[in-house]
């Protein structure tokens, strides 16, 4: 039997996706994800222990929420089967890259480390934080619509054969793992903790094109499982492989499937995030208006029709 038999045979005879105990206790240690849980969570407990000296106290459901469900899910993507397998299979770095890119930022961003840190540091290095987060490209990461473009736009990355080279090199493999979170904390932190400052009508034209984006994030997913040739060119995997191993080209549809699935739900957090913040904005901008006096309120009237376009 040659190896295009095997695989046709492999892939009709294996269900192509491990038992579940097999999925639940494969683990393996990854240096740099060690290195980053320890850094990250240091400076964040560092923060939380400054204020408690300070008499200050910091809610204990957001150090939690960081520590478990923030630092915990970047410990099961990147120490269990999905960072075990990542090189060997399509599907685990597909799903491994959108979960490190949507789901760790996001639950990491229920801890508000933008908020401690407001409350711990100050003088030089505060400005620099605040400096750090007015600056254009923090901005523009943390609008709205940018996430989805982002992620349309890094996902098309698995339609080619780049996506086998960073699939099977090690270092690619190690820059992912801090860049991509690192560019998903860009990207939430704005947006959950309120960094930047946007009108009601900006946040509404945010949410209608979010809206398209939800539709436009589903055609890397969508063209990796429709697709019957292996795009990104690694070739098969050889040696003594599991029963349940797939083939490359199902390996390439359940990638679609998974990555299909993860970029149309991680857009449903942002829109309840928009329309979140809308109700706050809009809420502001009402009592604003109702706080002005007669004379103010005309004045303002009066400076509308004025500009207004004839």
């Amino acid at each position: 039997m040659d190896v295009a038999e095997f695989e046709q045979h492999r892939d009709e005879s294996s269900p192509a996706t491990p038992p579940i105990l097999t999925f639940l206790t494969t683990w393996r240690a990854d240096p740099l994800a060690i290195v980053a849980i320890v850094a990250v969570g240091g400076l964040y407990a560092t923060g939380v222990w400054r204020l408690a000296r300070r008499g200050i106290h910091w809610p204990v459901a957001r150090t939690l929420a960081f520590f478990v469900l923030g630092l915990g899910s970047f410990a099961v993507v990147q120490f269990g089967f999905l960072g075990a397998y990542s090189g060997e299979l399509r599907w685990a770095f597909t799903t491994r890259i959108a979960l490190l890119l949507f789901a760790v930022p996001g639950l990491l961003s229920l801890g508000t480390p933008v908020a401690l840190s407001r409350l711990v540091l100050s003088g030089a290095p505060l400005r620099v934080m605040d400096a750090v987060l007015a600056s254009w490209p923090v901005r523009l990461a943390g609008n709205a619509v940018f996430a989805p473009v982002f992620a349309l736009a890094a996902f098309c990355v698995f339609l080619t054969p780049l996506a086998g080279g960073l699939r099977e090199s090690p270092v690619a493999g190690a820059i992912l793992t801090v860049a991509v979170p690192l560019v998903g904390l860009l990207m939430v932190l704005p947006i959950v903790e309120h960094t930047t400052q946007r009108t009601s009508f900006f946040i509404t034209v945010e949410f209608l094109l979010v809206f398209v984006e939800l539709v436009m994030d589903a055609i890397p997913g969508i063209l990796l499982r429709l697709n019957d040739a292996v795009l990104d060119r690694v070739g098969p995997a050889l040696g003594a492989l599991p029963a349940w191993f797939p083939n490359a080209l199902h390996d390439q549809h359940l990638s679609g499937d998974f990555l299909w699935f993860i970029a149309e739900v991680a857009d449903v957090p942002v829109l309840i995030l928009l329309f979140i913040r809308w109700s706050r904005v809009d809420r502001r901008e009402a009592k604003a208006l109702d706080d002005l006096s007669d004379e103010e309120m005309d004045a303002l009237t009066r400076e509308h029709l004025r500009n207004r376009p004839q």
